[in-house]
């Protein structure tokens, strides 16, 4: 889906598409980490920069839909408004597919259900290891393949789904030279609540640390 598809998603629905909690991963990874610059690439409505923000957190959230940043926008202004609190979060319309973070600028890198098809990912991948500082996270998570049989929800087309595997592939260049150390790589289960009762998700996580 290109940027276009996304904004009329976007706009087709006064829903929001995945809600405003934050995803339960990013929470259990990044919770007990000391709050710096944050780099959320395929950010859609938010909800994940928000709660960083929240958090203390300076962020960058960057997706190609202009209407899902703001969108984005309008809800880290209401959560401003309601709690007092001002949220550190600049809102940067690109496509992930050819932007360079800053180099090393970075506490922490964000991938979260960016799905993309395997012949672009890897670059994406990188640009992403380039933009952690010394130090800083660079944490992916998506739909596991293995979802598509196995879990719920999550794109139907095999060709953007990943295993953890795939992503150290990716980013093998960075790990044999010791620019990146594998914290966590793994397929982790995400119960998730629907009418039909409870579900299971199948995801791929992968954290990293950049030396």
């Amino acid at each position: 889906m290109e940027a276009e598809d996304w904004d009329a998603r976007y706009a087709a629905s006064p829903e929001l598409q995945w809600g405003t909690a934050p995803n339960r991963w990013l929470v259990q990874e990044v919770a007990t980490l000391p709050a710096g610059t944050a780099l959320d690439l395929g950010a859609g409505e938010g909800r994940n920069a928000i709660w960083l923000a929240r958090h203390g957190w300076r962020v960058t959230a960057v997706d190609f839909s202009r209407v899902g940043l703001a969108t984005g926008r309008r809800l880290a202004e209401e959560a401003a408004q309601s709690t007092g609190q001002q949220l550190a979060i600049e809102w940067v319309v690109a496509d992930v597919r050819a932007y360079q973070p800053a180099p090393a600028r970075y506490d922490l890198v964000l991938l979260a259900y960016l799905h993309l098809p395997e012949a672009q990912r890897p670059a994406v991948m990188r640009a992403a290891a380039a933009g952690v500082a010394p130090g800083g996270i660079l944490l992916v998570i998506g739909h596991d393949r293995t979802n598509l049989t196995e879990g719920y929800g999550g794109p139907p087309d095999p060709s953007v789904l990943f295993t953890a595997e795939d992503i150290l592939a990716d980013l093998a260049e960075w790990r044999r030279t010791g620019r990146l150390q594998v914290e966590r790589a793994e397929r982790v289960d995400r119960p998730v609540d629907t009418a039909e009762g409870l579900r299971v998700a199948r995801d791929a996580l992968v954290r990293l640390v950049r030396r």
